[in-house]
């Protein structure tokens, strides 16, 4: 390694108490989407953003407490532009919940750190925020710019945040994207499944529950068309073999992180039947019934084939009607794209073994950079209880993170 290469490693490791109080700050805000209000978070975040010297920071407002934050780093020469991507919005924060410490509190214990969003993705955006910094500080050894693009609604999608950004914001858009969401600093992944969300909706006619004969259950007719639903879990289709091969190649490493059967879920359509609504007493003919859907499609099929196939299989039932509420193509970058391969040969610098390199099951904001040309690579911190009560991240995981996106941005921006 080059001299200042070492020295920034060595900085990241020395920057521990940094990085850990950098990621409080950002706990300690609720940012829960819904309702999508980002007003607070995007405040502290700011602050974080101007402690970095010269750095250009744009506050974004497409709809009213929806708030995204840009910074711009310029280095000494032109170049190359590199995007850090975050998201400010977390889960619901469900204080019901059996938390055994203060949700917002960021607790740290037994190298532990704890709080809501912490690993979706609070903590992801500390490490880029210190790599940034970092960075910043050299200005004359790279060439280029790094931007950092932190959204305010991812978890409704991105249409108000990074998408918003990307439409409206020439420089939210780079020659590569590093995006710490969620994942593991042992999995590099380069693409991630689609998304449909959809909803079904059944009309019946009225009958008491005792002369069914007089009525036409609503209900009856959703189950129906539900079943037809699930048979696109049986759709046939064709993944480009630079995918399937990298699936299997990240199989050992991959699936104890992220669940046995990820790789198989990974290749093939889910449905998930996640809300249903009917009727309004036992004794009673339901007349209306509706479900709503989230189905994940992997590379090699598009929105538009399951949409076709909907259109036919439902439209025969009587009383069924459908639609898309969100539609998303399934995206990856290539995995021997220049991002994907410095990412993936720091991670082995960092953690002594080869990361695995694969798609991802979840969607993150990289579902629009993607599409728009972009290399990009999710590379972010292991979740637990995500979601749940106890929420936390592994505290040498943040050091390991903070490390990999540090000098995979330094590679990138020097062409080292």
């Amino acid at each position: 390694m080059t001299d200042l290469r070492t020295e920034l490693a060595h900085r990241v490791d020395a920057s521990l108490d940094r990085l850990i109080a950098v990621t409080r700050r950002l706990v300690a805000v609720a940012s829960p989407n819904p309702p999508s209000d980002t007003e607070e978070i995007a405040r502290v975040a700011e602050a974080l953003l101007r402690e970095i010297p010269g750095i250009e920071v744009e506050v974004i407002e497409p709809a009213p407490r929806v708030k995204s934050l840009i910074g711009r780093i310029r280095a000494t020469r032109p170049g190359r532009r590199l995007i850090f991507n975050g998201h400010l919005d977390t889960f619901p924060i469900l204080e019901h919940l059996p938390w055994t410490v203060p949700p917002l509190g960021g607790v740290l214990k037994d190298g532990k750190l704890y709080g809501r969003g912490v690993c979706d993705m609070k903590g992801g955006m500390a490490c880029s925020l210190l790599a940034a910094a970092l960075l910043a500080e050299h200005r004359d050894a790279w060439s280029g710019e790094i931007v950092l693009t932190l959204a305010g609604d991812e978890e409704n999608m991105g249409s108000l945040g990074t998408g918003w950004m990307m439409e409206h914001v020439p420089h939210a858009r780079g020659d590569a994207n590093i995006c710490g969401d969620v994942g593991s600093p042992k999995v590099v992944r380069f693409g991630e499944k689609g998304l449909m969300w959809v909803e079904v909706e059944a009309a019946g006619s009225p009958a008491h529950g005792a002369h069914v004969h007089r009525g036409t259950n609503a209900i009856d007719r959703l189950r129906s068309a539900l079943d037809r639903l699930k048979d696109l879990e049986d759709l046939p289709f064709q993944a480009p073999p630079v995918v399937t091969q990298a699936i299997a190649r990240a199989k050992a490493v991959s699936e104890p992180l992220s669940g046995a059967g990820e790789s198989e879920t990974l290749q093939r359509v889910t449905v998930n039947i996640g809300t249903i609504e009917g009727g309004t007493s036992p004794n009673l003919v339901p007349t209306h019934a509706i479900a709503r859907a989230d189905i994940r499609l992997p590379v090699g099929i598009t929105t538009d084939v399951l949409a076709t196939k909907l259109d036919e299989w439902l439209a025969p039932l009587d009383g069924v009607s459908w639609r898309a509420i969100r539609r998303f193509e399934p995206s990856f970058t290539p995995p021997d794209d220049e991002i994907v391969v410095r990412t993936a040969a720091v991670a082995t610098e960092v953690l002594g073994t080869p990361p695995a390199v694969n798609m991802r099951v979840g969607g993150s904001d990289s579902r629009w950079y993607r599409p728009a040309g972009v290399p990009t690579v999710v590379l972010g911190l292991t979740p637990f209880n995500m979601g749940g009560p106890d929420e936390h991240v592994l505290v040498d995981e943040l050091l390991a993170v903070a490390k990999i996106h540090t000098l995979t941005a330094y590679d990138f921006l020097t062409g080292a």
